[in-house]
């Protein structure tokens, strides 16, 4: 099936949200198969070369049936900004269009989805390594409690928002308006975006949500996590960068510097994501009225395609 928007001031983009380990990718591949789609990744750590066992990046088959945009577009010591993300993922979901296909926005990083399908207007400060180490010096000295403390002291409204243990984001927000000026707050405007957008939330009990998670990180172990994290390091890229600070890899640390043992590594990375969870459903929550939720456990995926195709079908 061949997809031709006839809005063409506001054609669809499809967004397939939801937390870590759920099954988003399966779900999205077949219905990029169903409806001649196209995916966009909305993960900040798939953007990243040579860190595929660890970010759970989409297979080559599944790759090969379906094109994906914005996996493997960075080495692991380059940054991608938040604005950098929307303005590359609003130019590859144009790109979509004009090819008559279906875009499909997936992934679990909120802030990644949210800045795309609302509009917001990022503040386009680029890092600034010098002020981000000190940052991270002063929370490591002084505990990430009182960095969050300085960013509520300049910037309240956004301290609100960010959860203090998430010290990457206050860094950020903290380096935004010590840069610019402006609290990161003030310059998060939105405009809605020229996209009608169905969102399409997959979730599933929390015990087999977990038990998922479990079986997850056994099966990454077993093909070669521990190996592509040596291999990594023996490339340069250290522990301070912030891509070796992603979840699956930092965990591993003690282990490979013979601190702790690879049942304990592998305990805390199991550890670490379902806390990951529970931060995701404060970004995708299961009462927004904007999100139709569909619980994998129990829904089959026709019922997901029936329900897409027919938002497609009432479309102008």
């Amino acid at each position: 099936m061949r997809y031709a928007p006839m809005d063409k001031q506001h054609p669809p983009l499809v967004a397939i949200v939801g937390p870590t380990a759920v099954g988003k990718t399966e779900v999205a591949v077949r219905l990029a198969l169903a409806l001649n789609g196209e995916i966009i990744s909305a993960d900040s750590r798939q953007v990243y070369r040579h860190m595929d066992i660890g970010t759970a990046k989409p297979s080559p088959q599944e790759r090969q049936q379906v094109p994906h945009h914005l996996i493997d577009i960075l080495n692991p010591d380059e940054e991608l900004t938040l604005a950098d993300y929307q303005q590359r993922a609003c130019a590859a979901i144009d790109e979509v269009h004009a090819r008559g296909k279906l875009p499909l926005l997936v992934g679990g990083t909120g802030q990644y989805v949210r800045a795309v399908i609302e509009g917001w207007s990022v503040p386009h400060v680029p890092p600034q390594p010098a002020l981000r180490a000190d940052l991270e010096t002063f929370a490591d000295v002084y505990g990430a409690t009182v960095l969050h403390t300085r960013l509520a002291a300049v910037d309240p409204i956004a301290a609100a928002s960010i959860d203090q243990r998430n010290v990457r984001r206050v860094v950020r927000a903290l380096e935004v308006y010590l840069v610019s000026g402006v609290p990161i707050s003030a310059l998060q405007t939105r405009r809605p975006p020229p996209y009608r957008i169905l969102q399409i939330g997959l979730t599933r009990p929390r015990s087999s949500l977990y038990a998922r998670i479990d079986t997850r990180v056994d099966r990454m172990i077993a093909e070669g996590l521990v190996e592509e994290i040596r291999r990594l390091l023996e490339a340069g890229y250290g522990w301070g960068l912030s891509a070796m600070h992603s979840l699956g890899y930092a965990q591993f640390r003690g282990y490979l510097q013979g601190t702790m043992t690879l049942e304990e590594a592998a305990r805390a990375v199991k550890r670490e994501t379902r806390r990951f969870v529970r931060q995701q459903y404060t970004w995708f929550r299961l009462d927004d009225a904007a999100i139709r939720w569909f619980d994998l456990d129990s829904i089959p995926f026709e019922e997901i395609l029936t329900f897409v195709r027919c938002w497609l079908d009432t479309l102008p």
